[in-house]
């Protein structure tokens, strides 16, 4: 048995989303097939526990092409001055400021899972914070750059919006808040919940954003540890 967070967006609470974590039978094996009988045990699992029927796994082994689409590796983030498009996984990791180096903004020009296995990320000393497009972000609070760059770039996939709406809670089963911080399924459902809000033209500019996000507490925060990773 293994144990996944779900992410369900709040509309009406001080909360924006509402993570719960669930027991299911997990499948061992790094096969598609292996990591898709996971997500339907962990589905069913969140199904029988909360009554959901419109859950979306984001990743690139949903059994959904919405759910593809959305997997930080594939969603897209247009630079509004010169229209060249990047993945969210290159953004996020361009933007990574390190003790001994970074950002290494070249990682823009690759593949998403060139950019994340690129060795200066784990050879450059400490991360101490990002910077994107001439803007530095701390690294608390903890997952708010990465929110913020995932949210503003699902803003600009409108033609996903009317589809991803009609889902009521997210998965990821690539991630184990004991090894990670930043979500791609956490940031999906705080989208929903800003859209439902009407709130999405309010966080465009990164202040406003740190502002509004210390307004608006996680429900249940991670809980850190020597294990946990932003990467």
């Amino acid at each position: 048995m293994a144990q996944r967070p779900t992410y369900i967006p709040q509309f009406k609470n001080k909360f924006l989303v509402k993570t719960e974590m669930v027991e299911f039978k997990y499948h061992s094996g790094f096969a598609a097939v292996q990591k898709q009988k996971s997500i339907d045990e962990l589905h069913n699992s969140i199904q029988e526990k909360y009554g959901f029927d419109k859950i979306l796994e984001v990743s690139s082994k949903s059994k959904e092409d919405l759910g593809v689409a959305l997997s930080a590796f594939n969603l897209m983030i247009a630079d509004k001055a010169t229209k060249e498009k990047y993945s969210v996984e290159c953004a996020f990791q361009s933007s990574k400021v390190f003790e001994n180096g970074g950002a290494y903004t070249d990682l823009l020009k690759v593949t998403s899972k060139q950019a994340k296995k690129d060795e200066r990320l784990r050879n450059s000393g400490k991360l101490i914070g990002f910077e994107f497009y001439n803007t530095k972000w701390q690294l608390n609070p903890l997952t708010a750059f990465y929110d913020w760059l995932y949210v503003n770039a699902l803003n600009q996939n409108v033609q996903l919006h009317d589809r991803l709406m009609q889902y009521q809670t997210f998965t990821d089963i690539e991630f184990n808040p004991k090894k990670s911080i930043n979500c791609q399924a956490y940031s999906i459902a705080m989208f929903v919940a800003l859209a439902k809000r009407n709130m999405l033209e309010s966080i465009r500019n990164p202040d406003e954003f740190l502002d509004f996000y210390k307004e608006f507490q996680i429900s249940n925060t991670y809980q850190l540890n020597e294990n946990l990773t932003l990467f």
